[in-house]
């Protein structure tokens, strides 16, 4: 059975290589149109939202849990927590979008960002900025 398993995945493996190497043949020729590079637009950047501190004092209850923790560590899992209160506006939108997106790993912190909106983050982010 196995021999039979390794030679079909070959088998896939090779048409799909074929394929592949066939596609460049089967495109058409560049036009001289296609061939004068268009001009590169630059997507504009989104605005920013502009948050609001009270809401962002409210969605930071939970925040409390680790991020409240005296010397920023959590017992279990022991790990440092980072200080939050203070820092900028575009680190915590950043780290918040990013957590929320899935490219920065954390479970806990994945699960909360995912139920944020943007203006959540923009509101977290103007409260903890400016928090003491």
């Amino acid at each position: 059975m196995r021999p039979l398993m390794i030679a079909a995945c070959f088998a896939l493996t090779l048409a799909a290589m074929t394929a592949h190497a066939e596609e460049p043949a089967k495109a058409p020729a560049p036009t001289a149109a296609a061939a004068i590079p268009a001009p590169s637009a630059t997507p504009a950047a989104a605005p920013a939202i502009k948050g609001s501190a009270e809401t962002g004092r409210q969605l930071t209850y939970t925040c409390q849990g680790c991020h409240g923790v005296t010397g920023y560590k959590n017992a279990y899992p022991n790990y440092h927590v980072p200080k939050i209160v203070g820092q900028s506006p575009e680190y915590l939108t950043n780290a918040l979008t990013e957590y929320k997106k899935g490219t920065r790993k954390h479970p806990t912190m994945q699960a909360q960002a995912q139920s944020f909106s943007d203006q959540d983050i923009a509101d977290i982010a103007a409260f903890l900025s400016s928090a003491k």
